[in-house]
């Protein structure tokens, strides 16, 4: 889409900076990823976690997380130009490899940790295979199988899993926005929407809807993930007016921290700010290399399980400077297993003609097969 290569005031724009085949979006999922992972290797096996004034690490990194999810997958919509195709993609990505890590969690792994911890006589195959049926749609409505569990978590035994939901209904929700052709003909409507989502966070923040109950989701997250994800959305509708400048981006990066430390249950307020450093980073950041392999997603939901059985190995008593990097070595083999065995060979199927009649190619190893 031809744009001018300056926004408003003279600094190049978000639209022109940005290009698909050099950006840093690969590398910063990675990264993200990766700091969630560490973050819970720090609450599993020691009871706490890193914060930045009142709000946790591990919470920012999922907040940008959907940022850059929604400024992924509204390119993809919009390129795509069929809503189908666009929810084919987005099923793909997410449920093979998350129903197969449901069934390697309470087949392998929750045996794996009972035996190490001394609790396998509270398994057996029924609550096992109740945990992956019942959890197949997304929601997680089983946690744990009897009481494998890491440390003071609860018996939770993938922490990672809720968020999925989330994402998911922010996935359906820009679907709907785009059969309303809002993304094409009324953009101005996202930000509205991020807007009336930024007033909800705040005002749940004070307690207004502590009454309120949704099916299957809660509302300060429901809040929360759709209103960065719709932030993320607004930066690609208007990329050619997003000026890209390291100055915002470092008044971007105060304003969350001084928000984290004065006022995190109001931190929705520095949304925006948290939005622009994360698209300043793809464009700016000296990341641009893309992988063969997209170990991020693999890695989000395999390492919370991975330290359950660590934790029940009883390795935390190594130390902390020892235990958390330990923590991602068997995760990321598993995500490097999935990537090869489920989530590559399933976005294979992504040009699947019966979709909508139209047949796509696009190799799961390439840039496009993965965001797509």
């Amino acid at each position: 889409m031809p744009g001018p290569r300056r926004a408003p005031g003279g600094a190049q724009s978000l639209e022109s900076a940005f290009s698909p085949r050099s950006n840093s979006l690969a590398v910063l999922r990675l990264a993200l990823a990766a700091v969630v992972a560490l973050t819970h290797a720090l609450a599993n096996g020691y009871g706490w976690q890193p914060r930045l004034g009142g709000v946790e690490v591990g919470a920012l990194a999922v907040d940008a997380f959907f940022v850059l999810s929604g400024m992924l997958v509204a390119g993809s919509l919009l390129r795509l130009g069929s809503t189908g195709r666009y929810l084919w993609h987005r099923a793909l990505r997410i449920l093979p490899g998350f129903w197969v890590c449901l069934v390697v969690t309470a087949a392998v792994l929750a045996p794996l940790a009972a035996a190490l911890g001394g609790r396998a006589e509270g398994l057996d195959s029924g609550p096992g295979w109740r945990y992956v049926l019942v959890n197949a749609f997304l929601p997680i409505l089983q946690g744990g199988i009897g009481d494998v569990h890491a440390g003071d978590t609860g018996a939770v035994l993938n922490g990672s899993l809720w968020t999925l939901q989330y994402e998911a209904a922010c996935y359906v929700l820009l679907a709907l926005l785009g059969l309303c052709s809002v993304l094409q003909r009324r953009r101005w409507v996202v930000p509205a929407l991020a807007l009336v989502l930024a007033v909800g966070t705040v005002a749940d923040a004070a307690g207004l809807f502590d009454r309120v109950d949704l099916p299957l989701f809660a509302v300060e997250p429901a809040l929360r993930f759709t209103l960065v994800f719709l932030l993320g959305v607004t930066a690609h509708l208007y990329a050619r007016w997003v000026p890209v400048h390291w100055t915002l981006a470092a008044l971007g990066m105060a304003v969350v921290a001084v928000a984290s430390v004065l006022a995190p249950e109001q931190r929705s307020l520095a949304a925006p700010a948290l939005a622009y450093v994360c698209v300043y980073a793809v464009v700016r950041l000296p990341l641009r290399w893309t992988p063969r392999w997209d170990l991020s997603y693999g890695l989000y939901i395999y390492h919370w399980p991975v330290q359950v059985v660590l934790v029940a190995a009883g390795l935390p008593a190594l130390g902390a400077w020892l235990f958390v990097p330990l923590a991602l070595v068997p995760a990321l083999a598993l995500a490097a297993l999935s990537w090869v065995l489920v989530e590559g060979p399933a976005l294979g199927w992504k040009g699947a003609g019966w979709v909508d009649g139209r047949v796509r190619r696009a190799p799961a190893g390439s840039a496009g097969g993965r965001a797509g």
